[in-house]
């Protein structure tokens, strides 16, 4: 009996390690767990964009349908050649509305022109207007649709024609102002239904 009892935990060692080396293959079959990466030393980077632009636009900024002199064209650098923003025809003194709520970061001239920079509210975008004559000021609240300016008359940045150039930051990233636009305000209005006849 005491020759049993010896050899039940020989027994029972050698049971657990085959059923150890059974399993030990389907357990590192993905690999080895890794480590979860070292906290970063010194300052952040500064930040990229982070994802898609929400549609929440409910306004042109000029005029209900307003052509596009000309789109956006992100530039390949930093410091490349491009179009960081959307040229809108509207003909001087013309109402300039935000097209989101938000509040005003700024309303003044830069380099002899006026411009008008909205952060958008609930977001971490900013939209900017310009050639613009402000009517709000720094910190007003403003809602979407609502008259921040009007169009100053054409300036070198649209030549000849009088245009309000109209831009979409993140940071420092310049955006599409248009992916600001839900499709019915991009495609001319809601669907409307039409009767069936026959």
């Amino acid at each position: 009996m005491r020759r049993v009892m010896r050899c039940v935990p020989v027994w029972a060692a050698v049971a657990l390690g085959a059923a150890a080396a059974a399993l030990a293959p389907a357990a590192w079959a993905d690999g080895p767990v890794p480590a979860p990466p070292a906290a970063p030393r010194g300052p952040a980077p500064p930040p990229g964009p982070q994802g898609p632009v929400p549609a929440i636009g409910r306004a042109w900024p000029v005029g209900v349908r307003p052509v596009v002199l000309r789109g956006w064209e992100p530039p390949a650098t930093v410091y490349g050649p491009g179009h960081r923003g959307v040229d809108l025809a509207a003909p001087p003194g013309s109402p300039v509305r935000a097209v989101a709520p938000g509040r005003v970061s700024f309303a003044g001239r830069v380099a002899g022109r006026g411009v008008v920079s909205v952060e958008l509210a609930g977001t971490d975008l900013r939209t900017t207007y310009e050639p613009v004559s402000p009517s709000v000021g720094e910190g007003d609240r403003v809602g979407a649709g609502e008259v921040v300016g009007t169009v100053e008359p054409a300036g070198a940045h649209c030549g000849t024609t009088a245009c309000v150039h109209w831009g979409l930051l993140r940071g420092g990233t310049y955006l599409n102002p248009l992916s600001l636009l839900p499709p019915w305000l991009l495609n001319g209005g809601p669907s409307r239904l039409l009767p069936v006849y026959g």
